[in-house]
């Protein structure tokens, strides 16, 4: 062994009562030495081909070669980086709903679509609308573009109404049109993380809620996307575009601390993007502001927010 092979152990936890039996009750410590640059790509072959060797040893493992396909996400790799996907996963879906030979939609929704829980007759049996609502889901694990869609549908699965499912169709529609669309990585890409929000305000007519989206970049690779509806009723778009900053700001700092762990700590601020003048000025200043809209508690600020939430956000924002 040379000094700067890397040196692999596996054992099993102190406190278990019993011999574990799954590979995540095992830990795995690696520790390395100082390698020069010029021998770091062989390090990491040998590092591969030890941990390989050691798990050989302890489970019955095989190698499948590259991903390929995994859990319905297929993997395509080039020198640029992988491309994921759920074409097969989308034309199954099609499949059962029957509408192989519908024709393409350009858009997942239409446009200010309202969609509520009192219209519309109820659906003499929800278990395929449950059902398809479920794998459309697990189809936003690559396909940000459908998450605000797909969250929209989701509200009603405890009694779904034939509005729902004609947008749910709706969605089919536009994704007939583009099944084997999904999220690019880029290999060369920057480790700088920037974050864009917005929020629809008052997009709930049953409860006048507000909706939440962030979608998240690492280098120009999206890593964390999301579609949420809010907890509380804001009073305005002001206050709707603040909350939505404040959900971002904390996936950020969640974010961070995580490519710190991983030996990747950032060392540039972190943008965050937002659309709304007024969110911007409250969040430069937050102390009462004519734009704010009339918020509740003092100093103008939204009494359920924390300080340091609320100083993250003046820290991270770009305007």
């Amino acid at each position: 062994m040379t000094p700067n092979d890397p040196v692999i152990s596996i054992g099993r936890p102190l406190r278990t009562h019993k011999p574990p039996s799954y590979l995540k009750d095992y830990h795995v410590s690696i520790a390395r030495s100082n390698s020069s640059s010029s021998t770091r790509q062989g390090s990491n072959v040998i590092l591969l081909q030890s941990i390989k060797a050691r798990l050989y040893g302890q489970f019955h493992t095989k190698d499948l070669g590259s991903l390929k396909y995994f859990l319905g996400i297929e993997v395509a790799r080039s020198s640029r980086g992988l491309y994921l996907c759920q074409r097969k996963y989308t034309l199954d879906i099609l499949d059962d709903c029957g509408l192989t030979g519908a024709r393409p939609s350009e858009f997942p929704m239409e446009q200010n679509l309202k969609l509520s829980n009192s219209t519309g007759a109820i659906l003499s049996d929800p278990s395929p609308y449950r059902r398809l609502v479920g794998r459309l889901i697990y189809l936003t694990v690559t396909r940000p573009d459908i998450v605000h869609t797909v969250n929209i549908l989701s509200q009603f699965m405890h009694q779904p109404r034939q509005p729902h499912l004609d947008a749910a169709h709706r969605l089919i529609h536009y994704l007939k049109g583009s099944p084997g669309q999904g999220i690019f990585l880029h290999s060369q890409s920057d480790l700088a993380l920037k974050a864009f929000c917005d929020s629809d305000w008052a997009s709930y007519p049953m409860t006048q809620r507000s909706t939440t989206g962030y979608c998240i970049f690492l280098g120009s690779s999206p890593i964390s996307w999301k579609t949420k509806k809010q907890t509380t009723v804001s009073r305005s778009s002001a206050e709707a575009e603040y909350r939505s900053m404040a959900v971002a700001t904390c996936e950020l700092t969640w974010l961070s601390f995580l490519l710190r762990d991983l030996g990747m700590p950032l060392t540039t601020p972190v943008p965050l993007y937002c659309d709304n003048q007024a969110a911007l000025h409250i969040a430069a200043n937050p102390v009462f502001h004519e734009r704010s809209g009339g918020y509740a508690g003092s100093g103008g600020v939204a009494t359920d927010w924390k300080p340091m939430e609320l100083r993250r956000a003046q820290l991270l924002v770009t305007r």
